[in-house]
């Protein structure tokens, strides 16, 4: 070797007086200054950094990953819920599922699976439904096929919850005709629905039924929308 060569003793193609990180390994690709590329910035070496390409400001881990501090499968940048419970399952933003729609999450949901529209406590479990889509046959108490298909999904949740101890069925009108016409025909209404979820297997005896008539609107009686959404069945759940 000529008198005062300049080594390259890691043999990275940076001589050792401009070399900031000697010993580099074989085969590593480095900058100007001899040291292991960081090509997303994140702090971990390329050679060490298994999430290559993380975006910039990210935090990662010592392998150059994001955090993920909850450890839902969700990176921390990414999770719209940090902090989920472990084990809970989450969608794809890093929120728990909640997949009956009731408003709470499957993790904390003791009644899964409530129908649409019904009203549901903090365990997620049914107090109060809606329900504009029982239908009768007009000025009677006969209920529409239809409407049979609606009261039969209904019979199924409430004979799978063993918790439930009542269940009042409450018929609303709208404000055509009179006021006293109403009540019965609510009435008569409440108890044909009482029967029906009877007659599929619901307990008689957790079963009462009341009606109200045009007492208790929810919408304007003065157009066809304001009146469908007066004419209801409601259940109230007892637990």
């Amino acid at each position: 070797m000529p008198c005062g060569a300049v080594l390259d003793s890691d043999g990275d193609g940076v001589l050792d007086d401009k070399d900031r990180c000697p010993d580099t390994p074989k085969g590593v690709a480095v900058d100007a200054v001899g040291c292991p590329l960081d090509s997303d910035g994140d702090g971990v070496v390329d050679m060490h950094d298994k999430c290559p390409n993380t975006p910039r400001g990210v935090k990662v881990d010592t392998s150059g990953c994001p955090l993920d501090s909850d450890g839902d499968g969700v990176y921390d940048y990414m999770d719209k819920c940090p902090g989920t419970p472990a084990g809970a399952a989450v969608d794809g933003k890093g929120c728990p599922l909640d997949s009956d729609g009731d408003g709470v999450y499957d993790y904390m949901d003791k009644c899964p699976g409530t129908p649409k529209g019904a009203k549901v406590d903090s365990d997620g479990c049914m107090f109060e439904i809606v329900l504009n889509n029982v239908l009768f046959e007009t000025n009677s108490a006969e209920l529409k096929p239809e409407s049979k298909l609606v009261l039969e999904k209904l019979a199924d949740v409430l004979k799978g919850r063993p918790d439930v101890t009542g269940v009042k069925v409450i018929g609303h009108t709208d404000s055509m005709g009179s006021a006293a016409y109403n009540m019965g025909l609510s009435e008569r209404r409440a108890a044909s629905v009482a029967r029906y979820l009877t007659g599929t297997g619901v307990s008689g005896s957790l079963l009462t039924s009341k009606g109200m008539g045009e007492s208790d609107p929810v919408a304007s009686n003065d157009n066809a929308e304001g009146r469908m959404m007066n004419r209801r069945v409601v259940f109230e759940i007892a637990r």
